[in-house]
């Protein structure tokens, strides 16, 4: 069929019409499903947000290029002969494959709303039955090992046991190479303590590792072979440790923090906790942050006997500072570089009382004294670091979570803890921080916006449609869509977090789009059924409704299997993606990918019934069909 110049414009103008505002309108619904993202704060928003602003800007132009550049671009590029849609064998073949399940969705309409409610039922304690957690676990492609010892540990023995750590981990075949370090940087920001070693585990290429062996596996063969008395393992990430010490001044995935008014009661309130947690499932790397058992050399100078040797206070100090901590005597110049020269006594002269109290004092009257004769030198407890949080001293019991989902490891552990920790002191209190904090902080943003969001579309789709049916007809597609993204997550094991919560925000848009393409098409065959048959209940059979509806469902197949494969062509490759980033891409795909398939299910088959439904009621009730204009 070939057709002059005015007749293919109009042609090209009466269509642009009809589908154009429904792109449109289907298009800001996606921009305004993804407003839950734009208010995530912290890690969650720092992270999701340029992916929000991306598809932001992207379908903001996206929608005025459908209404305005596609059409001139239609009328260049659509010319010559055209032929009927029957002629693509594609579209045969879905046409046929499609057709009798319509028609039999027609017939048997109970049943296959049945199925559909069915399936939803069933979706619903799968969903609650999921685990939950923050973020998927990111696999930076690194290990980082934190082990703390005894609080009064020496640095001779740190470093003994951070020596033969690195050589036990380098024995394994995985470890690529292995740096670690004990005490502190020489920088303010790092505050750790000697007793605190840090190393890091840089692991070969996974096609260098044993086979069947997964870095899960790596770590468990090396906490087991770093059994050493002593000390207390801590397996996590660099990065996502150095995030969750920023942010909440927790190094491990949870922590309980103790406050209160004296150390040693802080502490005991921690033992508690501690001993509460050691039988709570998928707690790992349990230990109390030490804040008593630090050991401190304590010199108390005895003024009465200073009188008798004709010294002062000062005289005492300056030989215990020159011994001990080190007197500057002069500088050294290297280039521009100029380092102070300081003298101190060796090792051997000051590592033990004995030895400190031997330390000689010149005197006047007397002669060389030893510095016992002047003070008395002894070692006294004493905290190894004082933390305070809003105004108050902080204690912390720290864990890690393992072989199990992070929300329901902590519901059970504060459930414990609320139980068996009673009689607190008053004015202590606990407080859960990590990556539960960051949970807490997203859920709650998540529940306030999310039924909002569901809100703003409802308006959208009812100015749009001028219709609260219609309205409806296209929101109910919505739990569907989340019945195949439920599914999809579950037998996949992916833990709800707010990766997979933003999943299923993108998913709200794409099956509020193809609902809304399908609904514009089954208005459109009402609207030829009244033009044909005209608009009463005398000339309009419950056939005729069946015969069109089926009609703009069936006949308008291609452009709503075109609206289905392209969000799928982009998702599905994410499913094979491998390297750094992946764990993340997924939870947020896999939602999608169910969801689309699932909401396309109910799109195509149910969609129509549930149309076909209506309109019998509307002729039934008001002897008339209620025609909408589908070109808004």
């Amino acid at each position: 069929m070939k057709l002059d110049k005015e007749t293919r414009l109009s042609i090209i103008e009466k269509a642009s019409k009809q589908v154009g505002p429904s792109v449109f309108w289907s298009t800001v619904i996606v921009i305004t499903s993804f407003l839950p993202v734009f208010l995530l704060t912290g890690q969650e928003g720092k992270l999701f947000s340029p992916l929000a602003w991306t598809k932001t800007f992207i379908l903001i132009v996206d929608a005025i290029v459908a209404i305005t550049l596609t059409p001139v671009l239609i009328s260049f590029f659509l010319k010559g002969k055209f032929k009927d849609d029957n002629k693509n064998p594609i579209n045969r073949g879905l046409e046929r494959v499609y057709s009798p399940v319509l028609k039999w969705c027609l017939k048997w309409r109970k049943t296959t709303i049945g199925i559909n409610i069915l399936a939803l039922l069933v979706a619903i304690p799968m969903l609650f039955s999921l685990g939950t957690e923050f973020m998927p676990p990111l696999d930076e492609g690194s290990i980082l090992f934190m082990p703390v010892t005894l609080p009064d540990v020496s640095n001779a023995e740190a470093k003994r046991i951070l020596q033969v750590q690195d050589k036990i981990i380098k024995s394994v075949p995985e470890v690529e190479s292995v740096l670690g370090k004990a005490g502190r940087a020489s920088t303010a920001t790092d505050n750790s303590p000697i007793s605190m070693i840090e190393t890091i585990i840089m692991l070969k290429p996974r096609s260098e590792w044993r086979e069947g062996i997964s870095k899960q596996d790596i770590i468990q063969e090396l906490d087991a072979k770093l059994q050493i008395p002593g000390v207390v393992n801590g397996w996590t990430q660099p990065i996502i440790n150095r995030i969750n010490m920023l942010a909440t001044g927790i190094r491990t995935d949870v922590g309980v923090k103790v406050y209160g008014q004296n150390l040693d009661s802080v502490y005991a309130v921690s033992e508690r906790v501690k001993q509460q947690l050691e039988s709570v499932p998928g707690v790992k790397d349990l230990y109390v942050e030490p804040i008593t058992g630090g050991k401190y050399l304590e010199i108390d100078i005895k003024r009465e006997a200073l009188g008798r040797y004709g010294l002062t206070v000062d005289d005492v100090n300056m030989t215990i500072e020159s011994a001990l901590g080190g007197a500057s005597i002069g500088n050294t110049i290297e280039g521009r570089e100029r380092f102070s020269i300081n003298v101190r006594l060796a090792q051997d002269y000051r590592n033990s009382i004995e030895r400190l109290r031997r330390i000689p004092l010149q005197t006047s009257a007397a002669g060389t004294i030893p510095l016992s004769s002047v003070a008395d030198i002894n070692f006294t407890d004493g905290p190894p670091m004082i933390n305070s949080e809003n105004a108050q001293l902080r204690g912390a019991v720290l864990f890690n979570v393992r072989d199990r989902d992070l929300g329901s490891t902590v519901e059970e552990a504060m459930e414990k803890i609320n139980k068996e920790v009673t009689g607190i002191p008053e004015g202590y209190y606990l407080e859960w921080s990590g990556q539960w904090e960051n949970q807490v902080r997203a859920t709650q943003t998540l529940q306030v916006i999310i039924p909002l969001v569901l809100v703003i579309i409802f308006l959208i789709l009812y100015f749009s449609f001028k219709s609260l049916k219609e309205a409806l007809l296209n929101l109910i597609t919505i739990p569907f869509a989340l019945v195949g993204g439920v599914f999809i997550v579950y037998f996949y094991g992916v833990n709800l977090s707010v990766a997979v919560a933003v999943g299923f925000i993108a998913l709200f848009g794409l099956a509020i789009e193809t609902a809304m393409v399908m609904v514009v098409y089954l208005n459109e065959a009402m609207k030829q059924l009244v033009d044909t048959k005209g608009n009463t209940a005398e000339t309009i059979t419950k056939q005729d409704i069946r015969d069109y509806v089926f009609m703009g469902a069936a006949k308008r197949l291609r452009p709503k299997i075109m609206t289905v494969s392209v969000a799928l062509f982009g998702l599905v490759p994410v499913l094979w993606a491998s390297g750094i980033g992946s764990d993340v891409m997924l939870p947020i795909v896999l939602p999608m990918i169910g969801g689309v398939f699932t909401s396309s299910i109910h799109i195509l088959l149910v969609t129509p019934v549930v149309f076909e439904m209506t309109k019998e009621y509307e002729l039934r009730k008001h002897g008339k069909l209620e025609i909408y204009d589908v070109k808004h």
